[in-house]
């Protein structure tokens, strides 16, 4: 065997992640909320993109935007239509109606447009000269009406008169206070002494939004070279302030306040939240033999506790909680077959502004100016088509759960059909990993609810008859059903609940009941049994 230099040719298939992929596949991913900060921040970076603002109905090339499922026969249209105005040129050759990327309105939408928006800052214009400057009867412009009686800015040379439309009410309203405020106020009036207010303050910035102390007292005594003993007097202060229960360290602790404040904080009642996991669990056994009490005697304590409060701190402002805004919007149509749409009103709608760049003259553009304004330009370019085949991809991959979860659409979730990726990639041509990316925080909305589109994935249970599989969220609607209709003197077991599916058709095992219960958040029949003679109990 020689070695000796040679050429070679190979000819070989791989995919190269260019930046444009990557940033197809970064917005394929992204919920509603973080498309709109991505696209916001291009805005701010890229001159040649700018924020279509035209109206629905103002569209230049109107699109379908929508899908339609027959829900009998599952027939119906490819669920590929066009998105509905979410990206153009805003000038150029005008394309076909279903290419988003290349849509423009042509030269004369854009004279027509400038003209107006010339004709509008005219008006304007004229409009503000005519409150600076007054006419020959005194008034601010042609109007001769006179002056109000009473004038807000008269005393205040060189401001201008506010306009009715420009006056927000929402300007006076005052923000929510918040729990570290409101403790502040208090410890300002409770507490002079400085080395105390430091130590209080470091223990209000401590509380969550609960109401409760997590921290290390001791570590934060050692930060702030304070003894010991002076932090927990200062503690013992705050837990003095409204509202009651408040700076305590553990649930015993702040149900304890509540009941000294009330006078109800007996040696009984003291034993009885030194053992809150025997509370849990209901063990009243247990539970009078620590507290030297009867069982009504508990179920009087049990009462008290359960009108006290166990977040003290939740009723103060908070951060604001986010509503669920979905991507997809799915409702029946008279034909008995679903439509699928987008929401528009979430997705950003972006436009390439060619005619600022023609603005510029070619002749004088430097080399770096005319490198930039073309990396700007390829940019604009490729976020407009990402964005419109982010949509149509979301509108495939929503029309084809439509079709497979018909039946959850129309009787529920006992018909919630066992569903993977795959399944859903092989129907619409796409990769798992591309579904997966679609259905990562995308939410649709039915008559049924507003759900994950991943929730419509589950994993298949197969039945016990031979025929088709059943899906786990039915089975764990099933097993939260039977519970729910337990009585009493018939709590069912695990064991019980895998005969009663398996004679529904179901073949389950017995760990896997337990585990769909525990992720249901329902105790065993022991403590179900024990909840249920309590109520009964209290009830007499």
């Amino acid at each position: 065997m020689s070695l000796s230099p040679k050429l070679e040719f190979r000819q070989t298939q791989s995919l190269v992640m260019t930046p444009q992929l990557m940033q197809a596949i970064k917005l394929l991913q992204l919920s509603n909320l973080d498309l709109i900060s991505y696209v916001e921040a291009e805005l701010e970076r890229n001159p040649l993109l700018e924020r279509d603002e035209r109206e629905d109905g103002d569209d230049i090339v109107a699109g379908p935007g929508k899908a339609s499922i027959e829900s009998d026969g599952f027939s119906g249209e490819d669920g590929a239509g066009s998105t509905e105005g979410f990206s153009g040129e805003r000038d150029g050759d005008s394309g076909e109606a279903g290419d988003w990327s290349e849509a423009g309105a042509g030269s004369d939408w854009l004279e027509t447009r400038l003209e107006t928006s010339a004709d509008a800052i005219g008006d304007r214009l004229d409009a503000d000269l005519s409150n600076v400057f007054p006419d020959d009867h005194g008034h601010a412009g042609g109007d001769p009406s006179p002056q109000p009686a009473f004038d807000p800015w008269a005393s205040q040379p060189g401001r201008q008169q506010a306009s009715c439309e420009d006056y927000n009410l929402e300007a006076f309203v005052a923000g929510e206070k918040s729990l570290a405020d409101h403790l502040a106020d208090q410890l300002g009036l409770a507490v002079t002494d400085p080395t105390r207010l430091i130590i209080g303050h470091a223990l209000i910035d401590e509380v969550d939004e609960a109401g409760y102390i997590r921290a290390d007292l001791s570590a934060l005594a050692e930060r702030l070279g304070a003894p010991m003993a002076l932090v927990e007097e200062v503690l013992a202060t705050l837990q003095g302030f409204e509202p009651t229960g408040i700076c305590a360290r553990d649930l015993s602790e702040c149900l304890a306040l509540q009941l000294a404040e009330k006078n109800r904080l007996d040696p009984a009642i003291k034993a009885l939240l030194d053992h809150l996991d025997l509370v849990a669990r209901r063990d009243f056994a247990a539970l009078k033999r620590v507290c030297g009490c009867n069982e009504d005697d508990i179920v009087d304590m049990l009462a008290e506790l359960r009108a006290l409060d166990p977040k003290p701190g939740a009723s103060f402002g908070s951060a604001p909680v986010q509503p669920i805004v979905p991507d997809v919007m799915v409702r029946a149509a008279p034909d008995g077959s679903w439509l699928i749409e987008l929401n528009t009103e979430t997705l950003p709608r972006v436009l390439v502004n060619n005619s600022y760049l023609a603005s510029v003259p070619r002749g004088s553009r430097p080399d770096t100016e005319r490198a930039y304004l073309a990396e700007c330009l390829q940019t604009a370019n490729w976020l407009v088509k990402s964005l419109d085949q982010r949509a149509k991809t979301i509108l495939k991959v929503a029309t084809e759960i439509v079709r497979q979860q018909d039946g959850f659409l129309t009787h529920g979730v006992r018909h919630l059909r066992p569903l993977n990726l795959k399944t859903v990639a092989e129907a619409i041509g796409m990769h798992e990993s591309t579904v997966s990316r679609v259905t990562s925080n995308k939410y649709m909305a039915t008559s049924r609810g507003i759900f994950e589109l991943k929730y419509f994935f589950t994993s298949a249970i197969a039945s016990s008859e031979g025929g088709e599989a059943h899906s786990a969220e039915s089975v764990r609607h099933r097993i939260r059903t039977l519970i729910d209709a337990e009585s009493a003197d018939d709590v069912l077991s695990d064991d019980t609940l895998v005969k009663l599916l398996r004679d529904a058709g179901i073949d389950i095992a017995r760990r896997t009941v337990a585990k769909y219960r525990e992720a249901l958040r329902i105790p065993s029949s022991v403590q179900r049994r024990r909840e249920k003679q309590a109520e009964l109990s209290a009830n007499r």
